[in-house]
């Protein structure tokens, strides 16, 4: 049995084949760069169309290159968060607003939800922005032309290669929209967004699978028999492939973004453990939560970094990074992007304090990516009060592959707690299909996991 695993993310698609143990097959991997359209208004989209047929090119190429061959199954890790209008024979009617999109501002006179703190308990949510409370109007009030329905990234893209794509309680949480322990679209909440449910995609049930729509099985028929299980959201399925998959390992993944999360048991209709008013929850499926905090700076802090201060290459830069101390950086605020939720703050709160004529280049990217470790180690606190005991931290995420020093910057910042690495990059991938595989478990024992100081390639 091979399963293709779909990794829709903010500046990449890819498909990969994994085996039925959910590890890789060499070499058996397409990539597609997309292009994330921001502005200094906060502006951060993606282009539905363009994106759709970079996973085309993606799944063309796995199968001219014969590795979709044996497929059974299709597992999904997508973005939360994303949505994008579309009228009523289902296509864009922009473009699709990403996490990093900051722009949505609550309709004149609009007071929010009667009981906040209750909304946050039930929708693990707050009335924010970066959910679709808030997003669902702005967007109406935007759009040229009478809106049909909403979807996020996952549900459109999806839904045009399937016969039916509803939406997973995994993507469905990451709304704002999903009372949590009922798994239905909260009544208060479609009402702040004013939303009806006829607008709203379906929600999966426990075990869906979908099929191709006949077309596309023509095009790719090793896939017109495979079954496509419901999306998981990016971070959920992260958390599985660092294999921290309950209360005893929290995941710091760095990718385009960060966050830190931890999993618990918790299935549908059972009670909802105590929410920390600052930290967010969503479903991972039927029978698990994730709860933590995300940040809108991760490895984009190295990209604009690399870009703007014009950063020496490779080994070059390793060794000048190497004599900056991870724990005495220059004083920093990593919000470039704005704040996550439930912060307010904008695009553009970024800061670089204390800066002198003898302040290098690299030294600005130390306290920078210094700065984020302080922002999570801070958040992991507070995520652990709600656990027995201090959680051990495993490290994932490109970027955290990418930099043994920065690693080092999250073990000072995380002392004395012990910090651990997975070092496989595809852990989104890795998650997804054992989520979809229903081995949420077997994430626990996932291979790659080793010191913070391993320079080994993934």
């Amino acid at each position: 049995m091979n399963i293709l695993a779909l990794d829709l993310g903010t500046s990449s698609v890819r498909g990969l084949v994994l085996d039925g143990d959910a590890v890789p097959r060499p070499g058996a991997l397409a990539r597609r760069k997309v292009r994330l359209a921001t502005g200094e208004e906060g502006s951060g989209t993606l282009d539905g169309p363009g994106y759709l047929a970079c996973l085309v090119e993606c799944l063309d190429e796995l199968a001219a290159a014969g590795h979709l061959r044996d497929i059974e199954l299709v597992a999904t890790s997508a973005q939360w968060h994303s949505v994008v209008p579309l009228d009523v024979d289902g296509a864009p009617l922009g473009p699709v607003l990403t996490w990093l999109d900051t722009r949505a501002m609550p309709p004149a006179g609009a007071a929010g939800p009667a009981d906040p703190d209750a909304f946050h308990q039930r929708t693990g949510a707050w009335w924010h922005r970066c959910y679709w409370t808030m997003r669902l109007p702005w967007l109406r009030g935007r759009a040229g032309s009478p809106v049909a329905r909403f979807a996020g990234l996952a549900e459109y893209v999806l839904g045009t290669l399937l016969a039916e794509a509803p939406m997973s309680m995994s993507m469905a949480s990451g709304t704002g929209l999903l009372d949590l322990r009922r798994l239905v679209w909260d009544a208060e909440a479609c009402a702040l967004a004013d939303v009806r449910p006829g607008e709203l995609p379906g929600l999966a049930p426990q075990g869906w699978h979908g099929r191709l729509r006949p077309e596309h099985a023509r095009r790719w028929p090793q896939l017109a028999a495979a079954r496509w299980a419901a999306p998981v959201g990016d971070g959920a399925a992260s958390n599985i492939g660092s294999g921290c998959v309950d209360p005893t390992r929290a995941a710091i993944t760095v990718g385009t973004s960060a966050a830190v999360r931890l999993i618990q048991p918790v299935p549908a209709g059972a009670e909802l453990p105590p929410l920390p008013e600052q930290l967010w929850r969503y479903r991972v499926d039927h029978e698990h939560v994730v709860t933590g905090a995300a940040y809108s700076s991760g490895g984009n802090l190295f990209t604009w970094a690399k870009r703007e201060l014009r950063l020496p290459e490779g080994a070059e830069l390793h060794a000048a990074l190497a004599r900056v101390p991870p724990d005495e950086p220059m004083r920093t605020d990593p919000r470039f992007g704005g704040d996550r939720p439930p912060g307010l703050a904008p695009a553009g709160s970024g800061e670089l304090r204390g800066l002198s004529f003898g302040t290098t280049a690299v030294e600005m990217l130390a306290g920078l990516m210094s700065g984020l470790c302080k922002m999570v180690a801070e958040d992991l606190t507070v995520l652990e009060s709600e656990v027995a005991t201090p959680a051990e931290v495993v490290l994932g995420g490109g970027a955290m592959a990418a930099s043994t020093w920065w690693r080092q910057a999250f073990v000072a910042a995380l002392a004395p707690r012990p910090v651990r690495h997975q070092r496989h990059p595809e852990i989104g991938a890795t998650g997804a299909a054992l989520v979809a595989l229903g081995r949420v478990a077997d994430g626990a024992r996932v291979g790659g996991i080793g010191r913070t100081d391993e320079t080994d390639a993934p």
